[in-house]
C-alpha cells in the first residue's frame, strides 16, 4: 500500500508511465526545495560587478585627463614636424637634443617677431582710433543733424554714456572678469609649456622611443611600426613644409596690394594673412581677409572692396593652380576628404583637431595604401565618364543603318 502524508493523500504522483519514486525531481523540471546555487554563478556575479567598476573608473581617469592627452597628442605630431630637420642636424655630426633644442629656438623666434609685430600694429592704429574717435563721433553727429533736423552736441552725448547704467555695469563686468582672464591666460602659459617639454622629449628622444615601442613587439610587427612612423613624419613634415611654403606666396602678394593701395602696416598685415589662411583650416582665409580691410576702412572705404576682391580672387587661384602642384607629393588627399577630415577634427577635439586632421588622414591613407591590392581598371565608358570615340562613332553608325533599313522596308512596304 503506498504511504500516505498527513493529509491522507499518497506521497507517489502519477505518471504516465507508471509513479515517481518521493525522492525524484518533479518531472516539469521545477526546483525542488533541495536544489542549490550553482558555484559559478556567485563567481560571475562579483567579475561582473569588478567589471563594471574598472570600466566606471577607466571612465572617470579617461575624463580628467582628456586635456593632457590632447596635449600629448599636440607634443607628438609636433615632434613629428620637426623630426626632418631634427634627424639632418643628427646625420651631420650634431646631438639630437641640442639640433631639437635650436629647432625649438628658432620656432620660438619667429613665433615672438610675429607677435611682436602684430601687437606693435595693432597698437598703433588703437591709438589712431582713440585719437579720431572726436572727429569721427562729430562727423556723425553732423550727418544725423543734417540728415534728420536734429540738434545733437557732443557734449551731450559723452555725458549721457558717463552716466549711463550700461557703462557702469561694463566697467563691474570688466573688473570681476579680470581673474577670469588671468586664470586664462596662466592655464594657456602651462598647456604651452606642456606641449613644448612633450614634443622637445619626443623629437631628441625618437629613436629611444622607437626602441622601446618595438621592444614588446614581435619582429613581423617591428617593420610595420616603425614603417608607419616614417609615413607619418614624412606625411606631417611634408604638410608643415607645403603649407609654409603657401604662407610665404600668400604674404608676398597680399603685401604688394596693400603696399600699393598705400594702407600702413602692410608687410605685417600680409604676414598674418599668410599664416593665419594657411595654418588655420576652412574658415582661416575669411579669418584672415577681416582685419586687412578693417585697416584699409580707416584709410579709404572703397579700399575694403578691392581688398575683399583680391582675398576672394588668390583663394580660388591657390585652390585650383597652387596647391594641387605644392601638395602633390606631400599631402596627396582630395579635397572632400580634407573638408571632410577637418570636420570630423573639429567635432572630436575642437581646433586641435581641425590642425592635425589633414596630416592624420594622410598619414592613414598613405599607409593604408601600402597594405591595399588594387587591379588595373577595366576600359569602360562608365569609369572614365564619357564615351570613346570609337564607340561614339559606332553607335552614329549602327544609327545610320537602322534608318536606311526602315527606310528600304517601308519603301518596299509601299511599292508591294
Amino acid at each position: 500500500m503506498a504511504p500516505t502524508d498527513e493529509s491522507g493523500q499518497s506521497a507517489q504522483h502519477a505518471s504516465p508511465f507508471g509513479t515517481t519514486p518521493p525522492d525524484r525531481p518533479p518531472a516539469d523540471g521545477a526546483a525542488g526545495p533541495n536544489v542549490r546555487m550553482p558555484r559559478w554563478l556567485p563567481r560571475a556575479m562579483v567579475l561582473a560587478l569588478a567589471l563594471i567598476a574598472v570600466f566606471q573608473l577607466g571612465s572617470w581617469a579617461f575624463h580628467q585627463l582628456t586635456g593632457l592627452l590632447i596635449n600629448i597628442l599636440i607634443a607628438f605630431f609636433l615632434a613629428l614636424a620637426i623630426e626632418p630637420a631634427v634627424s639632418w642636424m643628427a646625420a651631420h655630426g650634431m646631438r639630437r637634443g641640442v639640433a631639437t633644442f635650436l629647432v625649438f629656438f628658432g620656432l620660438l623666434i619667429a613665433i615672438a617677431g610675429f607677435v611682436t609685430l602684430l601687437g606693435s600694429m595693432l597698437a598703433g592704429q588703437i591709438i589712431k582710433l582713440i585719437e579720431g574717435f572726436p572727429d569721427y563721433l562729430d562727423s556723425v553727429i553732423n550727418w544725423i543733424n543734417t540728415t534728420f533736423h536734429t540738434e545733437l552736441r557732443r557734449v551731450d552725448i559723452q555725458e549721457g554714456l558717463l552716466h549711463s547704467d550700461w557703462l557702469r555695469k561694463y566697467a563691474q563686468n570688466s573688473a570681476a572678469g579680470v581673474l577670469d582672464v588671468s586664470t586664462q591666460v596662466l592655464g594657456g602659459l602651462f598647456q604651452l609649456l606642456t606641449v613644448g617639454l612633450f614634443s622637445f622629449y619626443f623629437a631628441a628622444d625618437g629613436p629611444r622611443l622607437r626602441r622601446t615601442l618595438c621592444s614588446v613587439l614581435p619582429p613581423s610587427r617591428q617593420a610595420e611600426v616603425l614603417r608607419a612612423w616614417e609615413i607619418a613624419v614624412d606625411k606631417t613634415g611634408g604638410y608643415i613644409y607645403s603649407r609654409g611654403l603657401m604662407a610665404l606666396i600668400s604674404g608676398i602678394a597680399h603685401y604688394i596690394l596693400l603696399e600699393a593701395l598705400g594702407i600702413p602696416y602692410a608687410p605685417v598685415l600680409g604676414l598674418w594673412v599668410g599664416v593665419v589662411s594657411q595654418f588655420i583650416p576652412t574658415i582661416g582665409t575669411y579669418l584672415a581677409g577681416a582685419l586687412p580691410m578693417l585697416i584699409a576702412f580707416t584709410v579709404n572705404p572703397w579700399y575694403v572692396l578691392w581688398v575683399l576682391i583680391f582675398v576672394v580672387v588668390y583663394q580660388q587661384f591657390e585652390n585650383y593652380v597652387l596647391q594641387p602642384k605644392l601638395t602633390s607629393k606631400t599631402v596627396d588627399i582630395h579635397p572632400a576628404l580634407a573638408f571632410g577630415s577637418v570636420v570630423a577634427g573639429t567635432a572630436l577635439l575642437g581646433a586641435v583637431g581641425a590642425l592635425i586632421a589633414i596630416p592624420a588622414v594622410a598619414t592613414l591613407q598613405a599607409f593604408l595604401g601600402a597594405y591595399v591590392k588594387r587591379y588595373a581598371v577595366t576600359d569602360d565608358p562608365r569609369v572614365h565618364g564619357h564615351r570613346r570615340r570609337g564607340a561614339a562613332s559606332s553607335l552614329v553608325t549602327r544609327a545610320l543603318r537602322l534608318g536606311r533599313r526602315l527606310r528600304d522596308a517601308r519603301s518596299g512596304a509601299g511599292s508591294g
